[in-house]
Protein backbone atom coordinates (compact mmCIF):
# COMPACT_ATOMS: atom_id res chain seq x y z
CA UNK A 1 0.00 0.00 0.00
CA UNK A 2 1.48 3.57 -0.94
CA UNK A 3 1.93 6.65 1.27
CA UNK A 4 -1.15 8.06 -0.44
CA UNK A 5 -3.57 5.21 0.20
CA UNK A 6 -2.57 5.21 3.32
CA UNK A 7 -3.15 8.85 4.01
CA UNK A 8 -6.77 8.22 2.56
CA UNK A 9 -7.65 5.41 4.88
CA UNK A 10 -6.72 6.86 7.86
CA UNK A 11 -9.20 9.52 6.80
CA UNK A 12 -11.64 7.22 5.65
CA UNK A 13 -11.57 5.47 9.57
CA UNK A 14 -11.64 8.76 11.16
CA UNK A 15 -14.44 10.24 9.14
CA UNK A 16 -16.59 6.36 10.02
CA UNK A 17 -15.41 7.47 13.60
CA UNK A 18 -17.19 10.43 13.77
CA UNK A 19 -20.25 9.55 11.79
CA UNK A 20 -20.85 7.10 14.79
CA UNK A 21 -20.34 9.74 17.06
CA UNK A 22 -23.17 12.07 14.87
CA UNK A 23 -25.55 9.18 14.67
CA UNK A 24 -25.67 8.07 18.18
CA UNK A 25 -26.61 11.89 19.14
CA UNK A 26 -28.99 12.21 16.21
CA UNK A 27 -30.70 9.22 17.59
CA UNK A 28 -30.48 10.42 21.60
CA UNK A 29 -32.01 13.72 20.83
CA UNK A 30 -34.83 12.37 18.61
CA UNK A 31 -35.57 9.65 21.48
CA UNK A 32 -35.82 13.02 23.85
CA UNK A 33 -37.81 15.62 21.69
CA UNK A 34 -41.26 13.71 22.04
CA UNK A 35 -40.92 13.75 26.02
CA UNK A 36 -39.58 17.20 26.37
CA UNK A 37 -42.55 18.42 23.83
CA UNK A 38 -45.17 16.50 26.33
CA UNK A 39 -43.87 17.99 29.59
CA UNK A 40 -44.71 21.94 27.38
CA UNK A 41 -47.84 20.71 26.60
CA UNK A 42 -48.45 19.51 30.26
CA UNK A 43 -47.14 23.51 31.68
CA UNK A 44 -48.33 25.82 28.83
CA UNK A 45 -52.26 25.45 29.76
CA UNK A 46 -51.54 26.15 33.49
CA UNK A 47 -49.13 29.26 31.85
CA UNK A 48 -52.07 30.71 29.99
CA UNK A 49 -54.64 30.32 32.88
CA UNK A 50 -52.78 32.16 35.28
CA UNK A 51 -52.20 34.62 32.67
CA UNK A 52 -55.95 34.98 31.89
CA UNK A 53 -57.06 35.06 35.47
CA UNK A 54 -54.33 38.04 36.41
CA UNK A 55 -56.14 40.11 33.72
CA UNK A 56 -58.85 39.06 35.27
CA UNK A 57 -58.79 40.38 38.24
CA UNK A 58 -56.93 43.36 36.54
CA UNK A 59 -60.00 44.28 34.68
CA UNK A 60 -62.75 44.29 36.93
CA UNK A 61 -61.07 45.43 40.02
CA UNK A 62 -60.22 49.54 40.20
CA UNK A 63 -58.55 49.54 43.68
CA UNK A 64 -55.75 46.64 42.41
CA UNK A 65 -52.30 48.26 42.94
CA UNK A 66 -49.67 45.76 42.14
CA UNK A 67 -45.80 47.13 41.43
CA UNK A 68 -45.62 44.36 38.46
CA UNK A 69 -48.81 45.88 37.28
CA UNK A 70 -47.57 49.37 36.22
CA UNK A 71 -47.10 50.17 32.81
CA UNK A 72 -43.51 52.18 33.25
CA UNK A 73 -41.63 51.84 36.25
CA UNK A 74 -38.46 53.43 36.42
CA UNK A 75 -36.74 53.42 39.69
CA UNK A 76 -32.78 52.50 39.02
CA UNK A 77 -33.36 52.45 35.13
CA UNK A 78 -31.57 48.70 35.09
CA UNK A 79 -33.88 45.87 32.96
CA UNK A 80 -33.09 42.18 33.65
CA UNK A 81 -32.39 39.82 30.72
CA UNK A 82 -33.39 36.20 31.24
CA UNK A 83 -31.29 34.00 28.57
CA UNK A 84 -31.49 30.91 28.33
CA UNK A 85 -29.01 28.98 25.75
CA UNK A 86 -27.70 25.42 26.05
CA UNK A 87 -25.09 23.75 28.60
CA UNK A 88 -23.77 21.31 25.80
CA UNK A 89 -22.64 22.13 22.41
CA UNK A 90 -23.45 20.51 19.02
CA UNK A 91 -27.29 21.58 19.18
CA UNK A 92 -26.43 23.68 15.87
CA UNK A 93 -27.57 27.84 16.14
CA UNK A 94 -29.52 27.08 18.92
CA UNK A 95 -27.47 29.08 21.55
CA UNK A 96 -26.14 31.57 19.07
CA UNK A 97 -29.52 32.78 17.79
CA UNK A 98 -30.04 33.16 21.43
CA UNK A 99 -27.58 35.43 22.45
CA UNK A 100 -27.76 37.01 19.23
CA UNK A 101 -31.71 37.86 20.29
CA UNK A 102 -30.16 39.01 23.53
CA UNK A 103 -27.40 41.17 22.86
CA UNK A 104 -29.58 42.77 20.11
CA UNK A 105 -32.26 43.41 23.39
CA UNK A 106 -29.39 44.52 25.52
CA UNK A 107 -28.35 47.32 22.72
CA UNK A 108 -32.09 48.70 22.34
CA UNK A 109 -32.63 48.93 26.58
CA UNK A 110 -29.13 51.17 25.80
CA UNK A 111 -30.43 52.90 23.69
CA UNK A 112 -33.49 53.82 25.88
CA UNK A 113 -30.88 54.89 28.56
CA UNK A 114 -31.37 51.54 30.10
CA UNK A 115 -28.93 49.31 31.98
CA UNK A 116 -29.41 45.62 30.74
CA UNK A 117 -28.86 42.74 33.70
CA UNK A 118 -27.87 39.52 32.34
CA UNK A 119 -29.43 36.53 34.18
CA UNK A 120 -27.98 33.44 31.96
CA UNK A 121 -28.80 29.55 31.77
CA UNK A 122 -26.35 27.44 30.34
CA UNK A 123 -22.97 26.97 29.52
CA UNK A 124 -22.81 27.94 26.45
CA UNK A 125 -24.70 32.12 27.00
CA UNK A 126 -22.25 32.13 30.73
CA UNK A 127 -19.23 31.45 28.78
CA UNK A 128 -19.78 33.76 26.00
CA UNK A 129 -19.91 36.75 28.56
CA UNK A 130 -17.35 35.75 30.63
CA UNK A 131 -14.84 35.36 27.92
CA UNK A 132 -15.56 38.97 26.76
CA UNK A 133 -14.84 40.42 30.52
CA UNK A 134 -18.78 40.62 30.85
CA UNK A 135 -19.73 38.46 33.48
CA UNK A 136 -23.41 38.34 34.24
CA UNK A 137 -24.93 39.28 37.21
CA UNK A 138 -25.99 35.65 37.82
CA UNK A 139 -25.70 31.91 36.08
CA UNK A 140 -27.15 28.97 36.28
CA UNK A 141 -24.85 26.14 34.94
CA UNK A 142 -24.80 23.32 34.63
CA UNK A 143 -28.67 22.10 34.70
CA UNK A 144 -30.23 18.57 34.18
CA UNK A 145 -33.23 18.43 32.01
CA UNK A 146 -35.00 16.45 34.92
CA UNK A 147 -34.23 19.56 36.84
CA UNK A 148 -35.54 22.29 35.23
CA UNK A 149 -39.13 23.19 36.93
CA UNK A 150 -37.05 23.28 40.29
CA UNK A 151 -34.34 25.57 38.70
CA UNK A 152 -37.80 27.86 37.25
CA UNK A 153 -38.54 27.87 40.98
CA UNK A 154 -35.29 28.96 42.20
CA UNK A 155 -35.26 31.55 39.23
CA UNK A 156 -38.03 33.04 39.92
CA UNK A 157 -37.22 33.93 43.39
CA UNK A 158 -34.26 35.29 42.49
CA UNK A 159 -35.79 37.77 39.74
CA UNK A 160 -38.82 38.47 41.82
CA UNK A 161 -36.79 39.30 45.06
CA UNK A 162 -34.95 41.62 42.35
CA UNK A 163 -38.20 43.23 41.02
CA UNK A 164 -39.84 44.36 44.61
CA UNK A 165 -36.03 45.21 46.31
CA UNK A 166 -36.01 48.63 47.44
CA UNK A 167 -31.93 48.53 47.25
CA UNK A 168 -31.71 50.53 44.11
CA UNK A 169 -28.68 48.89 43.37
CA UNK A 170 -29.83 45.31 43.01
CA UNK A 171 -33.85 46.65 41.94
CA UNK A 172 -34.57 46.00 38.18
CA UNK A 173 -37.49 48.02 36.79
CA UNK A 174 -38.67 44.97 34.41
CA UNK A 175 -37.74 41.36 33.30
CA UNK A 176 -37.22 40.45 29.50
CA UNK A 177 -36.65 36.08 29.06
CA UNK A 178 -34.82 35.06 26.21
CA UNK A 179 -35.15 31.75 24.48
CA UNK A 180 -36.98 29.28 22.06
CA UNK A 181 -40.39 28.31 21.30
CA UNK A 182 -41.35 24.91 20.26
CA UNK A 183 -43.59 25.16 17.38
CA UNK A 184 -42.74 21.08 15.97
CA UNK A 185 -39.91 19.18 15.46
CA UNK A 186 -38.95 21.03 12.04
CA UNK A 187 -39.45 24.78 13.25
CA UNK A 188 -38.29 26.59 16.54
CA UNK A 189 -38.41 30.55 16.81
CA UNK A 190 -36.22 32.70 18.95
CA UNK A 191 -38.19 34.80 20.90
CA UNK A 192 -38.18 38.40 23.27
CA UNK A 193 -40.62 38.25 26.02
CA UNK A 194 -41.44 40.72 28.80
CA UNK A 195 -42.71 39.03 31.55
CA UNK A 196 -42.70 41.99 34.18
CA UNK A 197 -44.46 44.90 33.46
CA UNK A 198 -47.68 42.46 33.04
CA UNK A 199 -49.50 45.06 30.71
CA UNK A 200 -47.75 43.63 27.89
CA UNK A 201 -48.02 39.89 27.98
CA UNK A 202 -50.49 38.03 26.52
CA UNK A 203 -51.77 33.28 26.87
CA UNK A 204 -49.65 31.52 24.40
CA UNK A 205 -52.90 30.11 23.08
CA UNK A 206 -53.91 30.97 19.88
CA UNK A 207 -57.91 30.78 20.87
CA UNK A 208 -60.08 33.67 21.66
CA UNK A 209 -59.73 34.30 25.23
CA UNK A 210 -63.11 33.32 27.04
CA UNK A 211 -64.93 36.52 28.54
CA UNK A 212 -65.00 36.48 31.88
CA UNK A 213 -67.94 37.29 34.04
CA UNK A 214 -67.59 39.75 37.31
CA UNK A 215 -65.61 38.61 40.29
CA UNK A 216 -65.96 38.73 43.63
CA UNK A 217 -62.66 38.79 45.73
CA UNK A 218 -61.98 37.08 49.20
CA UNK A 219 -60.50 38.37 51.25
CA UNK A 220 -59.99 41.06 48.17
CA UNK A 221 -58.07 41.65 44.87
CA UNK A 222 -55.21 42.76 46.24
CA UNK A 223 -54.26 39.66 48.32
CA UNK A 224 -55.65 37.42 45.37
CA UNK A 225 -52.85 39.26 42.97
CA UNK A 226 -50.42 39.00 45.96
CA UNK A 227 -50.59 35.17 45.66
CA UNK A 228 -51.63 34.97 41.51
CA UNK A 229 -48.72 37.43 40.59
CA UNK A 230 -45.39 34.96 42.15
CA UNK A 231 -47.00 32.11 40.66
CA UNK A 232 -47.25 33.63 37.06
CA UNK A 233 -43.80 34.98 36.87
CA UNK A 234 -42.61 30.96 38.06
CA UNK A 235 -45.32 29.19 35.48
CA UNK A 236 -44.01 31.54 32.69
CA UNK A 237 -40.27 30.84 33.46
CA UNK A 238 -40.71 27.19 33.87
CA UNK A 239 -42.64 26.82 30.66
CA UNK A 240 -39.84 28.95 28.87
CA UNK A 241 -37.54 26.78 30.25
CA UNK A 242 -38.95 23.15 29.20
CA UNK A 243 -39.86 25.29 25.37
CA UNK A 244 -36.45 25.92 25.18
CA UNK A 245 -35.27 22.51 25.99
CA UNK A 246 -37.13 20.80 23.29
CA UNK A 247 -35.90 22.88 21.01
CA UNK A 248 -32.39 22.57 22.02
CA UNK A 249 -33.23 18.90 21.36
CA UNK A 250 -34.95 19.43 17.98
CA UNK A 251 -31.89 21.43 16.70
CA UNK A 252 -29.29 19.08 18.31
CA UNK A 253 -30.93 16.34 15.76
CA UNK A 254 -31.21 18.48 12.74
CA UNK A 255 -27.69 19.68 13.60
CA UNK A 256 -26.31 16.20 13.88
CA UNK A 257 -28.42 14.83 11.23
CA UNK A 258 -26.55 17.22 8.70
CA UNK A 259 -23.01 16.44 10.17
CA UNK A 260 -24.29 12.27 9.95
CA UNK A 261 -24.79 13.10 6.12
CA UNK A 262 -21.11 15.49 5.81
CA UNK A 263 -19.41 12.67 7.41
CA UNK A 264 -20.73 9.82 4.89
CA UNK A 265 -19.96 12.42 2.18
CA UNK A 266 -16.60 12.44 3.45
CA UNK A 267 -15.79 8.86 3.13
CA UNK A 268 -17.68 8.31 0.07
CA UNK A 269 -15.03 11.59 -1.39
CA UNK A 270 -11.78 9.45 0.32
CA UNK A 271 -12.85 6.02 -0.53
CA UNK A 272 -13.11 7.29 -4.43
CA UNK A 273 -9.61 8.77 -4.12
CA UNK A 274 -8.33 5.53 -2.34
CA UNK A 275 -9.28 3.93 -5.11
CA UNK A 276 -8.14 5.84 -7.61
CA UNK A 277 -4.57 5.65 -6.04
CA UNK A 278 -4.64 2.11 -5.53
CA UNK A 279 -5.77 1.44 -9.17
CA UNK A 280 -3.02 4.09 -9.82
CA UNK A 281 -0.46 2.66 -7.95
CA UNK A 282 -1.50 -1.20 -9.93
CA UNK A 283 -1.17 1.05 -13.36
CA UNK A 284 2.47 1.96 -12.61
CA UNK A 285 3.60 -1.85 -11.43
CA UNK A 286 2.15 -2.93 -14.75
CA UNK A 287 4.16 -0.42 -16.42
CA UNK A 288 7.32 -0.95 -14.57
CA UNK A 289 6.95 -5.06 -15.30
CA UNK A 290 6.03 -4.48 -19.11
CA UNK A 291 8.83 -2.11 -19.13
CA UNK A 292 11.28 -4.39 -17.88
CA UNK A 293 10.36 -7.04 -20.28
CA UNK A 294 10.74 -5.04 -23.20
CA UNK A 295 13.89 -3.76 -22.00
CA UNK A 296 15.45 -7.73 -21.58
CA UNK A 297 13.45 -8.56 -24.83
CA UNK A 298 15.57 -5.38 -26.21
CA UNK A 299 18.94 -6.71 -25.20
CA UNK A 300 18.64 -10.14 -26.41
CA UNK A 301 18.94 -11.58 -23.44
CA UNK A 302 16.36 -14.69 -21.83
CA UNK A 303 15.72 -15.44 -18.28
CA UNK A 304 16.73 -18.56 -16.79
Amino acid sequence: MGAQQRVYKQRIRSAQGMKKIFKAQEMIAASRISKAHARVLATTPYADAITRAIGSVATHSDEVAHPFLQAERSISGRSGILLITADRGMAGAYSPNAIRAAEQLANTLRDQGKEPVMYVVGRKGDSYYRFRDRAPHRSWTPYKEHELPDLGREIAAVVTEELLTEDLDRHIDELFVVGHRFETRFVQQTRSTRLVPLGLVEAETAEAAPTFPLYAFTPDADTVLEELIPRYVEARIINILLQSMASEHASRQRAMKTATDNAETQIDKFTRLANTARQAEITQEITEIVGGANALAGSGRTER
